[in-house]
C-alpha cells in the first residue's frame, strides 16, 4: 500500500468487521460445529459479501478517477497493480496447500491450473480443499472485467445512460438466474449440495455487491451532485444501512436456503452495505470518524488473515484437542483468534509488504502518466 496513500477509518471498521465475521464463522463451520458464536457465527459468511462491496467501491473508484484525471488511466498499469497485491499472498498459501499434506488434511485438491487461473469457483465441489478461495476468483474475475468494460464504455462514448442500463440489467439477471436455479435446487434430492455448488459459488449469481459498489463509485465520479446530498447524510445512511443489513441478516438466519432470501437476500445486503460504505466515507458522519482500536491492523491484514485463518485453525484444534481442550473451551477459542491474527500479520509483513514496496517503487498508480495523479482513498 502506498505510504501517500489516505486511509479512511470507517471503511478500516468495515474491513475489520468483515474480516472478524468470517473468521467467527469458519470456526463453527469448519472446527466447533456448534453455535460458539450465537447468531453471529452462523451469519459471518456475509463477511465475504461486505468485502465484495467494498472491493467493487474502492476498485471502481480508482478506475472512474483514473479516467477522468489528466494522467489518464493504463489497463497495463491497473492490472501490474492488482497482481502485486493479491498473487504473492496467494501463491504463498496455495504452495502450502499442495507441498503439506496436513494443512489440507482429507479435503481433495483441485487440479493446479485451475486455482492458477481463479476459476476454481465454477461447479466448486463443496468440502474441496482452499475452498474460502471461490470469493477471491470471483474478485480477481472482477479485477480482470470491470476496466476492461470501463475502457470499453469510454471507447463508445462513455455514456452514463448506458452504464446504469447495464447495472440494472446486471442486477435483474442476477435475480432471475438465482431464481431458476433455486426452482431446478427444489427438485435435486441433494438441495444443499447443489446450493453451495451452482448458487452460493457461482460467479453470475454472487456479483451483487461488487456491482453496488462499483455503481457507488460512478456515483462519486460522475454525479457529484446527488453523491454529496448523499454524503452531507452519512448518519442517516448509517442507520438506514444498519436497518437493511439487518433485517436480511434476520432472512438468513431464519430460512437461508428459502426462495425469497436467495433471490432477492443479496440484493438487499447489497444495498445495506452500500448505505454503510457512503457513511464510512461521508465527511462529518460518525462512522467515518470512529477509530475502533485494532480497526486499522486487522483492515490492513485482513486479506493474509483470510487466506491463513481457516486451515490454520483446524490443525490447531487438533492438537489443542489432544491437550484436553475442546474447541468451545474458552482457552481454545482465544488462542485460535489469536492465531489467526498473528499468521495473517506474519504473512503481510513478511510476502505482502515487499511486494508492495515493489509495487509503489515501479507501478506507483493506475495512471497512464503516474505524475498526473494523486492516490486514491483506501
Amino acid at each position: 500500500m502506498s505510504p501517500a496513500s489516505i486511509r479512511v477509518h470507517g471503511l478500516d471498521t468495515l474491513r475489520a468487521v468483515a474480516v472478524t465475521l468470517v473468521v467467527l464463522h469458519h470456526y463453527v463451520l469448519f472446527v466447533s460445529d456448534a453455535p460458539t458464536f450465537g447468531w453471529v457465527g452462523q451469519v459471518g459468511w456475509v463477511g465475504v459479501d461486505l468485502f465484495f462491496a467494498l472491493s467493487g467501491y474502492l476498485i471502481g473508484n480508482q478506475i472512474f478517477a483514473a479516467m477522468k484525471s489528466p494522467g489518464g488511466f493504463s489497463l497495463k498499469h491497473f492490472y501490474a497493480r492488482r497482481l502485486l497485491r493479491t498473487l504473492p499472498n496467494y501463491w504463498v498459501v496455495l504452495a502450502l496447500y499442495f507441498l503439506w499434506p496436513a494443512f489440507r488434511g482429507d479435503a481433495p485438491l483441485l487440479p493446479l491450473w485451475e486455482y492458477a487461473s481463479f476459476i476454481q469457483n465454477f461447479a466448486l465441489e463443496p468440502g474441496s480443499a482452499f475452498s474460502h478461495s471461490w470469493s477471491l476468483a470471483i474478485e480477481e474475475q472482477f479485477y480482470m472485467l470491470l476496466p476492461a468494460v470501463a475502457l470499453l464504455g469510454a471507447l463508445f462514448g462513455g455514456s452514463l445512460r448506458l452504464a446504469w442500463t447495464g447495472i440494472a440489467l446486471a442486477f435483474v439477471a442476477g435475480v432471475l438466474l438465482r431464481a431458476g436455479l433455486w426452482q431446478e435446487m427444489n427438485g435435486q434430492n441433494y438441495k444443499l449440495y447443489f446450493y453451495f455448488k451452482y448458487i452460493y459459488y457461482s460467479s453470475l449469481c454472487r456479483y451483487d455487491e461488487l456491482l453496488a459498489g462499483v455503481a457507488l463509485a460512478l456515483l462519486r465520479n460522475h454525479h457529484p451532485r446527488i453523491w454529496g446530498q448523499l454524503t452531507r447524510r452519512g448518519n442517516l445512511m448509517a442507520c438506514l444501512g444498519l436497518l437493511v443489513t439487518a433485517v436480511a441478516f434476520w432472512f438468513f438466519v431464519d430460512d437461508r436456503y428459502g426462495f425469497g432470501i436467495t433471490v432477492f437476500g443479496f440484493p438487499a445486503m447489497a444495498l445495506g452495505f452500500s448505505l454503510l460504505i457512503v457513511a464510512a466515507v461521508a465527511e462529518g458522519a460518525l462512522l467515518r470518524s470512529l477509530r475502533v482500536p485494532g480497526a486499522g491492523p486487522l483492515a490492513l491484514w485482513s486479506y493474509a488473515i483470510y487466506l491463513l485463518h481457516k486451515p490454520l485453525c483446524v490443525l490447531a484444534a487438533k492438537w489443542m484437542k489432544a491437550q484436553g481442550f475442546g474447541a468451545e473451551h474458552p482457552l481454545t477459542i482465544a488462542a485460535l483468534l489469536a492465531l489467526s491474527v498473528l499468521s495473517g500479520w506474519l504473512l503481510f509483513k513478511l510476502v505482502e509488504t515487499p511486494f508492495m514496496l515493489l509495487r509503489e517503487r515501479y507501478v506507483p498508480s493506475n495512471a497512464a502518466r503516474p505524475a498526473l495523479l494523486r492516490p486514491a482513498p483506501r
